[in-house]
């Protein structure tokens, strides 16, 4: 992008300065499709519309609208905190953590400050989502809550249960960022801490080396101490718990669901196997045993079964008996049985210490399950000083890997429950029966990093301290030696997630963005996952848009690419997120500030650039844009710009972009010639033919008017114009504000101006009358000369501009020559005069176009009132004179405005180029416009004054005197005959007013003058 938007010199400001290479390295395109009126030859033909314009911006707006609404609050918090770490200075690289982290953070809090407020409105939806009746439909019905919603005035504003489990994912993406950076970006300051006491998260500080009588926990604390890579291990199993604990199901609630699977009522924990213990208690009484059950009793396998009749029951109750004795549960008792220990796994693989499963397994009289879970150091909590509080002699200096091997081997080898062999397996690290219970991509993530850890640190154990390991421990034949993994190698981050995003199982997760995204970094390949998604997010983006792709050379997306398409441009919770972690990234460096790295940054930036935009938070994008290279931001704001349309807010607009060091106009440069390449122009051959059409003002003969004189035509400006031209106005209104940039200003109203009128069939009239009311050439001049000089002076306004008609006018020159200079003194300091006329000057040909607008606009008013004109029988009452005055009003501002058309208009260019087509806009223009104005005065001159016959022929004598342009303009066009027939009219029409005028006194000695000419035949 080194060549996009080369420096433009605005010193000699013409219609070239818009060259369409300062583009070509944002826009490959621009090039074959060069706006001919900003070049002199175009090879191809004009775009076709591709960019939406306003209008289409607003039908769409609403469901945005919505969004925004719903986020509107996060979204600014999200820009506050960003733009506070703009505004440190980068010192070091620790330095950039520091902020950064606290970035981090201050992004987790407004998700979860979300993720709470949320919660608080939908909870019940959210537990009927999770929590279905046994018959396949939910817990309450919703009917009172649509209700309720259907009420409500806004209710196309309500926010969903999905909302909150988006938000929710959003919280534990920035946890899990957060923590990630403090694992590659180690710090040693004391304040970068566990935001909650209850993570688990804050790595061990490096302590002494251990020795034979380390206890367990010291051990453990050593390894996560000096091991990088199971500290990063340890760092993502306490997130997975984190995240099943925060937005997985409620324990309680699964005990409810327990009573019903079970079939018994409530407190069924302290009745344990109900059903099996009522069974085994009626064949004691009917062998009188006072004893416990043998499983070798006669007859015993015949007599005591299941109520189904289809298998042994087991004889005693302890918890080793289905295992030792072969024999089975009642049916109610299998179903209690398999749903605690599914309790059990949602405690363990929810992170649950010790302690509370105690609590929970005591209050139910199922102590023997909490001791079976006991041994794992791993469910005790930190001390303040990042040591494990040792619980007493089961985590003593023995070593648990002989437990841990037990608990492996019972999980690989016994006849128990999945979610029992689950339970083992987390205790252990028994990669394959934690396996079968996994649900989720967070489960599988859990199940090997878990499965990883435990392993590498009973190889710890082993190498480091192997005495306290049994003798024959390791052997090859000792039962304890098998795979923790099931054969499965031990993978990498980014490895184990690739096999994951291919797993059947996981196919609709895969799908997710946000879990692709927690993947990649836990994989630590956020990079890549910014450089693929995001030329994917530029390929559909330049398919939507005639201009093409941000990188040059990028191809086009097949079928297959865009079906997989993971991150959909209008997703803008994933962009935001996104977005936000790129930007992060950024302060890090190496390889965040290469620049493919970049350039894909920059579409995310853009993409949400753009929802923020339609979303009305136009304020926030300078902030966004200040991240992004110079040259994209230039683009990025400039399609932006449009949506703008207040003046305060485009003031304020202005101000940020020059806040945050954005070059303000190459932006507006940029909208308007985006805005232009991107207009639909019907009439392909009339935007490479080098003429104007002509001005169509007069009625074709025979049309609108039986006699010789031809009549104006009924709204012929219009006052409908294109949603494009519309965007053009808007493009320019910019330019106002913009201080200084004189020359450039009016340069490119001019060039608008042209535009519309090489179009006047696609209403390029009308779009040309709106621009003439909305940026006057006076109101331009008091904003630019306020930043010029310090004091607004409108430089149009000169003591010569308004002269008596017959009088000779002074060109452009000689006006500003010839301003009061004691004036111009008492307006500015001294030298001020000369640069005024400068000023003057080069704005003539905007000038001139604008008047040439005035007096289109005051030939339609006059028509207006023409077409008010009262009865015949009201003409002499009070009607009729307030009509005529209308009329006279109008036939005034017609003749102060065509004045400046009559001397020089047009006459003065900086090239020769610029003259041709200048002289071109003359002839298509004056003839048309004189002839209307000729017959305006012949309509008006029986209503208000004869007067104005008389200086209709002033005016043939005007254009045919020896120093006038004009006449120049009538015989190029060939439009001469039409002249001289309608001067010839207004003589008749003089004449027989004079004889009208009968015996009556002759009101004007020139009108006298001519009426005796006439009867006298000369």
């Amino acid at each position: 992008m080194g060549d996009a938007f080369e420096e433009e010199d605005t010193s000699d400001f013409s219609s070239e300065a818009f060259s369409n290479a300062s583009l070509q390295g944002r826009y490959g395109t621009l090039n074959s499709c060069r706006h001919p009126l900003f070049t002199s030859n175009a090879d191809s033909p004009p775009a076709s519309p591709a960019w939406p314009t306003v209008s289409d911006v607003h039908r769409a707006l609403r469901p945005l609208q919505a969004t925004a609404d719903r986020v509107g609050k996060q979204v600014e918090e999200f820009a506050e905190t960003l733009d506070r770490l703009s505004k440190h200075t980068r010192e070091s690289l620790e330095e950039d953590y520091t902020h950064a982290l606290t970035l981090v953070d201050g992004y987790r809090k407004i998700a979860g400050d979300t993720v709470e407020y949320l919660r608080g409105i939908h909870a019940p939806e959210d537990q009927k989502r999770h929590y279905p009746k046994p018959d396949g439909k939910t817990r309450g019905s919703p009917s009172r809550l649509d209700f309720q919603r259907r009420k409500s005035k806004d209710f196309d504003n309500y926010t969903t249960v999905e909302d909150l489990e988006k938000w929710q994912q959003e919280e534990q993406t920035w946890h899990l960022l957060g923590l990630m950076l403090r694992i590659e970006y180690p710090s040693s300051e004391p304040e970068l801490k566990s935001t909650s006491p209850n993570e688990r998260l804050v790595r061990p500080r490096k302590a002494p080396d251990i020795h034979p009588y380390s206890s367990e926990s010291e051990v453990w604390s050593h390894f996560l101490a000096h091991d990088d890579q199971a500290w990063e291990r340890q760092t993502i199993v306490e997130w997975l718990r984190i995240c099943a604990d925060s937005s997985g199901r409620q324990i309680e609630q699964v005990v409810q669901d327990i009573e019903v699977s079970a079939d018994r009522g409530t407190g069924l924990w302290a009745h344990s196997w109900l059903y099996t213990k009522e069974a085994v208690k009626g064949q004691k009484r009917l062998r009188s045993w006072p004893q416990a059950l043998a499983a070798d009793s006669p007859g015993i396998d015949s007599s005591l079964l299941s109520s189904d009749r289809t298998k042994s029951l087991v004889t005693q109750l302890d918890p080793d008996a289905i295992t030792r004795q072969g024999r089975g549960l009642e049916p109610q008792d299998e179903r209690f049985e398999k749903a605690t220990w599914l309790a059990c796994w949602e405690m363990i693989r929810r992170g649950k210490d010790w302690n509370f499963i105690r609590a929970e397994c005591q209050a139910r009289v199922e102590n023997w399950r909490a001791i079976a879970m006991r041994g794992d150091h791993r469910q005790y909590t930190l001390e303040p000083n990042h040591s494990f509080k040792d619980p007493g002699p089961v985590v003593g200096w023995q070593s648990r890997a002989l437990w841990r091997k037990t608990c492996a081997l019972a999980a690989r080898t016994g006849e128990m429950s999945r979610h029992e062999a689950a339970v083992y397996g987390v205790l252990s690290g028994y990669l394959p029966s934690v396996l079968n219970v996994c649900e989720s991509w967070n489960d599988y993530l859990f199940a090997h990093y878990n499965s990883y850890l435990l392993r590498s640190f009973d190889q710890y154990v082993a190498m480091n301290l192997s005495d306290r390991l049994p003798r024959g421990f390791q052997d090859r034949d000792c039962p304890f030696e098998f795979s923790m993994t099931g054969g499965r190698r031990t993978q990498s981050g980014n490895q184990l997630v690739e096999k994951m995003r291919r797993s059947k199982h996981l196919a609709n997760e895969a799908k997710d963005p946000m879990k692709r995204l927690q993947g990649s970094l836990i994989g630590k390949t956020f990079d890549s996952f910014v450089l693929k998604h995001g030329l994917q997010l530029l390929r559909v983006k330049s398919r939507g848009k005639k201009i093409s792709s941000t990188i040059k050379g990028t191809r086009r997306a097949d079928d297959e690419e865009q079906k997989e398409l993971l991150v959909k441009p209008d997703d803008y919770q994933v962009i935001r997120i996104i977005t936000h972690i790129a930007l992060i990234y950024q302060y890090f460096g190496p390889p965040w500030r290469e620049d493919k790295y970049r350039k894909t940054t920059d579409a995310f930036v853009d993409a949400y650039i753009d929802f923020l935009g339609k979303a009305g938070k136009q304020q926030l994008l300078p902030l966004y844009a200040s991240h992004m290279s110079p040259d994209t931001a230039v683009v990025s704001l400039s399609r932006q710009l449009p949506l703008t349309v207040e003046h305060g807010e485009r003031r304020t607009m202005m101000e940020l972009m020059k806040q945050y060091g954005i070059d303000v106009p190459r932006v507006l440069n940029a909208q308007l010639l985006i805005v232009m390449n991107d207009i639909e122009i019907k009439e392909e051959r009339s935007m490479n033919d080098p003429n104007y059409p002509r001005l169509s003002i007069l009625a074709l003969p025979g049309e609108e008017h039986n006699g010789e004189m031809r009549s104006i035509k009924d709204g012929f400006l219009g006052n409908v114009f294109t949603d494009d031209q519309d965007d053009l106005i808007n493009a320019f209104e910019w330019y106002l504000l913009l201080d200084d940039y004189w020359e450039k200003t009016l340069a490119t109203g001019a060039v608008l101006y042209k535009c519309f009128l090489k179009h006047p069939a696609s209403k390029g009239l009308a779009a040309a009358k709106e621009l003439s009311r909305r940026v006057t050439f006076s109101n331009l001049s008091q904003e630019k000369t306020r930043a010029i000089s310090g004091h607004e002076a409108d430089i149009s306004n000169t003591r010569n501009a308004e002269k008596p008609y017959g009088s000779k006018r002074n060109s452009i020159i000689t006006l500003a020559r010839g301003y009061d200079r004691g004036r111009d003194q008492t307006i500015n300091q001294k030298g001020y005069s000369e640069e005024k006329q400068y000023l003057f000057w080069r704005s003539n040909s905007f000038l001139n176009l604008e008047q040439l607008l005035n007096v289109l606009t005051a030939f339609e008013g006059w028509q207006a009132a023409m077409a008010k004109k009262p009865e015949r029988a009201d003409l002499g009452g009070r009607l009729g004179k307030q009509w005529r005055d209308e009329v006279r009003d109008f036939c005034e501002q017609i003749e102060a405005n065509i004045q400046p058309l009559l001397h020089e208009w047009l006459k003065y260019s900086r090239n020769d180029e610029e003259a041709s087509e200048l002289g071109r806009i003359r002839e298509a223009c004056l003839p048309e416009v004189l002839l209307a104005y000729i017959t305006i005065l012949n309509s008006s001159a029986q209503y208000v004054s004869r007067e104005l016959l008389l200086k209709s022929l002033d005016l043939g004598a005007a254009i045919a005197s020896k120093n006038s342009d004009l006449a120049t303009c009538f015989v190029s066009t060939g439009r001469m005959p039409e002249l001289v027939d309608i001067l010839a009219f207004t003589s008749t029409n003089m004449l027989l007013a004079g004889e009208l005028s009968g015996g009556k006194k002759r009101k004007s000695t020139r009108l006298s003058l001519w009426s005796t000419r006439g009867s006298s035949g000369q």
